[in-house]
């Protein structure tokens, strides 16, 4: 044994040597696909954080044989992606929808009532607000009238908004309370009348108009909203959402959530154009952290499609005469696009309607004057005349699309927009060959939040029931590497934040998302069945399917 022992003491020091000149990590995730989403598209297998950031990726042996840790995932050959940034949602609406009647995929009015019923069976508050009916699912494709809603609510007042949030139907007790009559107008929105009297259908500034008299949320309701859509968010593998349209006092609770460490979630806020945002963030400056990036406003220039409010060069298909309309008068889109860009904040501007399309990306073409670095964003860029795409390119500005609008709307957006124009619409390749990069996101709570639906409609352009067969206008489709990209890296760089997050690299956010099946790879077709494992955000585990 003496003969052998100064061999196993040299071993036991050369073991020990190997182990102390490892750099230590908090993490090593080993064993997987790792899509790093670099300049490259790097596919390699193994990365390791520390204090938060990825400091180093490459393969298993070059990992782990550099860095030791008490924390090893063995991925077990499953795909990592980088966090996934939802580019165009409304996270804290979403939140407060969760407390309210839900009316998604309501097959008949009667459906909506009957669910608004038991809502206020089961709720007492003291109006009753619900979203998500869409009458394109229905049999007669009509907007609903107030008639049995009246009958059933005579004295509680009741607003139910269309799933794009862009037409409601209010019951007679909610018009009273509003003062709404038949001869009362309204600049960028609408009151239907039919005979003399109101229907209660409202559209885009009207129901602005009628929420004033809705009483506010309560602050412990408002934060439960908060958690309750992080927490949906995490499970779907989201670690960043751009929030389009936040009033001045929902950022400030964000904020206190967030230095609270409750509120985990990444959020790039588009600020609502109110005088207390323009005070607090235009006035005084942008505002950045770790959670919270602050330096841009989101404008509305005209309504939605499917309720015939988005703003048309030629009238309606299905409504001769009528060509939709703009929220705001043009020259206060010309006011603040010039305010922002000496302030150097963002401008983001709703643009469904080819003559919406056209008149802001003329706005924006005015001020930025050629390319440039402002990033100024169109959100949806749903119908763009021909003759209006290269402003993209020559103005360096960024398309900001959502996927699933296209599948959603396809079966009846040609009765709106025709055979012809119907062509000129939702055309995601063509908007990212301008740029070379499109952002996604999904317009939650109008689309589901799951970014692999986003991804999936993006490159299948079907439903989730295979229509149509081949694909709606496939030559738009996306690349499975693009739409990715527009979900990651292409969505940080919209958000000035490409230097630190939307890859899995060196000196970046530890955000990641480890899926079942490799979404790169696998039948198109199955990508809607793919589950999220487990979702990391600063290499914390925030979501994990066994819990």
């Amino acid at each position: 044994m003496r003969k052998y022992l100064p061999v196993i003491l040299i071993s036991i020091l050369l073991l020990f040597a190997s182990c102390s000149s490892k750099k230590p990590a908090d993490l090593i995730v080993h064993n997987a696909v790792v899509y790093t989403v670099d300049s490259n598209f790097t596919v390699t297998e193994s990365f390791a954080v520390k204090d938060g950031l990825i400091i180093d990726a490459g393969k298993n042996s070059d990992i782990l044989k550099k860095y030791v840790s008490d924390n090893i995932i063995d991925a077990q050959g499953k795909p990592v992606y980088p966090g996934f940034i939802d580019a165009h949602c409304h996270f804290f609406g979403y939140g407060l929808n969760l407390k309210r009647v839900d009316l998604t995929g309501c097959k008949s009015f009667d459906e909506a009532i009957e669910r608004t019923e038991k809502f206020s069976r089961e709720n007492s508050t003291p109006w009753i607000v619900g979203r998500g009916w869409d009458q394109n699912l229905w049999k007669n494709k009509e907007f609903p009238d107030r008639e049995k809603l009246d009958k059933i609510f005579p004295d509680k007042p009741v607003l139910l908004v269309r799933v794009d949030g862009h037409a409601a139907v209010a019951n007679g007790e909610a018009l009273r309370r509003a003062g709404f009559t038949p001869v009362k107008k309204i600049f960028g929105g609408e009151l239907e009348i039919i005979n003399g009297r109101l229907t209660g259908i409202l559209l885009d500034n009207a129901i602005d108009s009628i929420r004033n008299y809705i009483p506010e949320a309560s602050r412990e309701l408002k934060i439960q909203a908060l958690l309750d859509a992080q927490k949906n968010c995490f499970e779907v593998g989201l670690t960043t959402v751009d929030d389009a349209g936040l009033k001045y006092e929902q950022v400030s609770l964000i904020r206190e959530l967030q230095k609270e460490n409750k509120l985990k979630m990444r959020i790039y806020a588009m600020l609502e154009p109110e005088e207390k945002n323009f005070a607090e963030y235009l006035n005084k400056g942008k505002y950045k952290d770790n959670y919270l990036n602050i330096c841009s406003f989101k404008f509305y220039a005209d309504g939605a499609l499917g309720s015939r409010g988005a703003c048309l060069l030629q009238p309606y298909s299905d409504k001769p005469g009528h060509y939709g309309y703009l929220i705001e008068k043009i020259d206060l889109y010309k006011k603040y696009a010039r305010e922002l860009y000496d302030k150097d904040f963002q401008m983001n501007t709703h643009c469904i309607g080819d003559s919406a399309n056209r008149l802001v990306l003329d706005i924006y073409a005015d001020v930025l004057g050629g390319s440039n670095e402002r990033r100024w964003r169109i959100e949806h860029c749903q119908v763009v005349n021909i003759n209006d795409i290269e402003k993209f390119r020559k103005f360096s500005i960024i398309p900001s699309v959502q996927p699933t609008h296209a599948t959603s709307d396809m079966l009846w957006a040609v009765a709106r927009l025709g055979q012809e124009r119907i062509q000129e619409a939702y055309a995601y390749k063509n908007l990212l060959l301008q740029n070379g990069y499109v952002v996604a996101g999904s317009d939650f709570p109008v689309e589901q939040i799951n970014p692999l639906l986003g991804f999936f409609a993006a490159v299948a352009r079907t439903n989730l029931n295979g229509i149509p067969a081949g694909g709606f206008q496939i030559e738009n489709a996306l690349t499975p590497e693009e739409a990715l990209k527009a979900m990651t890296i292409w969505a940080a760089y919209s958000n000035f934040e490409e230097n630190e997050k939307g890859s899995i690299e060196k000196g970046k956010f530890a955000d990641f998302v480890i899926l079942n099946t490799d979404i790169m790879k696998v039948d198109i077709n199955k990508i809607p069945l793919v589950k999220v494992i487990s979702t990391y955000l600063n290499g914390e585990k925030v979501f994990s399917m066994s819990n």
